[in-house]
């Protein structure tokens, strides 16, 4: 299925240490396991002053893909696409 975008919404996300990688995303009362990790976009290092350093992470979790992405100027981690299936 393909990526939705959606309006961005505040996410938990829990780490496995021993891979350096999200294990489950916590959004309102939703838990997506994390299954894998597909891509990483990095704009810490380059990128518009007026939107902030931001992180974008693709996963595969148990019910589809999702856009994990951090905002750095707020210090805090989003949902910004899911899957059409979940």
């Amino acid at each position: 299925m393909a990526l939705v975008q959606i309006t961005p919404v505040p996410a938990r996300v829990r780490w496995d240490r021993t891979r350096s990688e999200p294990a489950s995303v916590e959004l309102g009362n939703r838990r997506l396991a994390v299954t894998g990790l597909r891509a990483v976009r990095d704009e810490m290092a380059a990128y518009p002053a007026a939107r902030g350093p931001r992180i974008t992470l693709l996963l595969e979790t148990d019910a589809g893909q999702a856009a994990l992405v951090f905002d750095g100027r707020r210090g805090r981690w989003y949902v910004e696409a899911l899957d059409q299936a979940a």
